[in-house]
């Protein structure tokens, strides 16, 4: 169980690797692994500084307060620097997509695979606790994908990342996307070895999200403001949002799109060219 949100499950069982099945081959499951441990010190692989506010106080003769989060994070962070070590050797590009559920992540992905696939050789990791129904998705589009079912878990690890990568042995130079587990808490918390991590909001959710949630936002590469297409329905304050992503990163980068629509793609595409 990771001890550092309480999410996995005390028997180990809980995280399944799948390659999701074409006509080629049958799926298989593998033991992923949670790949939390409990030595070492913490150092942020990816320049993000992990905000350790998870404490655990043990009463004895001396009350002590042991900052248990900070040693399973060092862990991590020990594997997703080898991950990023093997990736940047080969030219291979990993980018983290990371938002809360309904953002419309695998849609923007569906339309970006559709749309730079001829340009380089595109690969998908998919995060979610149960089911296949986003693999399957990626999968129609011809992209080689596996699945990474966390069963309780609430977000992918650098060990998870390494799993993926050793199913879909990725050719050098190739574009690898890990669609995370939807939440805007954990997946923050945890380097996984990639090159760019993007943060999606969409306009069907709070302007305030990025107020409730800054550690996300203050991590990501890049914000993608989507469903714009939606803002004539919806009561969502475009300003607020933009400006309070501002405020908690004042270097940000923020792309406005509709993945359904195309509108603003463009300069995603652009943006992803230029890793």
């Amino acid at each position: 169980m990771c001890t550092t949100c309480g999410c996995g499950r005390p028997d180990g069982t809980g995280t399944r690797l799948t390659v999701v099945p074409d006509h080629h081959h049958e799926d298989h499951d593998h033991d992923a692994g949670h790949g939390h441990g409990h030595d070492g010190e913490h150092e942020a692989g990816h320049g993000h500084g992990h905000g350790h506010g998870a404490e655990q106080v043990i009463a004895g003769p001396e009350t002590r307060t042991v900052l248990l989060e900070q040693e399973i994070l060092a862990k991590n962070d020990g594997l997703a620097a080898a991950n990023r070590h093997r990736l940047t050797e080969r030219g291979i590009s990993a980018v983290n997509l990371m938002s809360s559920p309904g953002s419309g992540k695998t849609t923007v992905l569906e339309h970006t695979i559709s749309a730079i696939g001829d340009r380089r050789k595109t690969f998908v990791i998919e995060g979610d606790q149960e089911t296949l129904y986003d693999a399957e998705r990626i999968r129609a589009t011809g992209t080689e994908v596996v699945q990474i079912n966390t069963g309780a878990g609430c977000h992918l690890d650098a060990q998870m990342m390494s799993s993926g990568l050793a199913e879909l042995a990725p050719p050098d130079g190739s574009l690898v996307f890990v669609e995370n587990v939807g939440n805007l808490v954990c997946p923050a918390l945890f380097d996984l070895g990639e090159a760019a991590r993007v943060v999606i909001i969409s306009v069907t959710e709070g302007a305030d999200k990025p107020a409730k949630y800054p550690y996300m936002f203050r991590t990501a590469d890049l914000v993608l403001l989507n469903k714009i297409d939606l803002l004539p329905y919806v009561d969502f304050d475009v300003e607020l949002c933009l400006n309070l992503i501002a405020r908690i990163k004042p270097d940000a980068k923020i792309l406005q799109l509709s993945a359904t629509k195309g509108d603003g793609m463009e300069a995603w595409y652009d943006w992803l060219a230029e890793l």
